[in-house]
């Protein structure tokens, strides 16, 4: 594992070389998106002019273009897969496989619910659905609104930040007046 360590693109190409070249996923270093993102951060800290520039940004591209296929490439084999093998997945792979197994339960859920019938729970689903918050960020100034909730909220201007039912988040997040942050206790 020792040779995984250090992240260059020499590596990376090394690494993503042998993901695609295998039908199986390939062990990586658990620690790898951590330090492949210490690699691509010092690179955008270094500072150049003319060329040297253009390169530095080929490389920040062609590292991110290689890292987005590796990722892409190991979750589909995942996904593809009917007997998941987790030991050699990240930790950070196993969080995005998280939210798709969230996503099939869910599914299955309102597939069930509608084929017996349950129209109360679909409809209580949608109610809770609706009114769930959702934090955001204001880009433009936005007059008060009245929620999903029928709560009233606003007016907002740009860099405030409000948490606001899912259905009005949605429709401000479309007409780009707001943008959406993840807000962690």
């Amino acid at each position: 594992m020792s040779e995984y360590n250090e992240i260059d693109l020499n590596s990376l190409h090394a690494i993503v070389l042998r993901e695609t070249e295998s039908d199986s996923i390939q062990e990586i270093d658990p620690n790898f998106y951590r330090n492949l993102s210490d690699f691509i951060g010092d690179l955008k800290k270094q500072e150049f002019d003319g060329i040297e520039n253009k390169i530095k940004q080929s490389l920040i591209n062609m590292a991110s273009e290689l890292t987005s296929l590796l990722l892409q490439n190991r979750l589909e084999k995942t996904i593809r897969s009917d007997d998941i093998d987790f030991t050699n997945l990240t930790d950070e792979e196993k969080f995005i496989l998280d939210a798709e197994e969230k996503k099939r339960e869910r599914t299955e859920m309102i597939l069930a619910a509608t084929i017996n019938g349950k129209s109360k729970f679909l409809e209580s689903l949608s109610q809770t659905h609706k009114v769930k918050t959702v934090v955001l960020r204001f880009l433009k100034n936005v007059d008060e609104i009245v929620g999903a909730d029928l709560e009233k909220y606003g007016p907002f201007h740009p860099e405030d930040i409000a948490t606001l039912p899912y259905e009005n988040a949605q429709a401000l997040i479309t007409k780009k007046a707001a943008t959406k942050i993840h807000w962690e206790d």
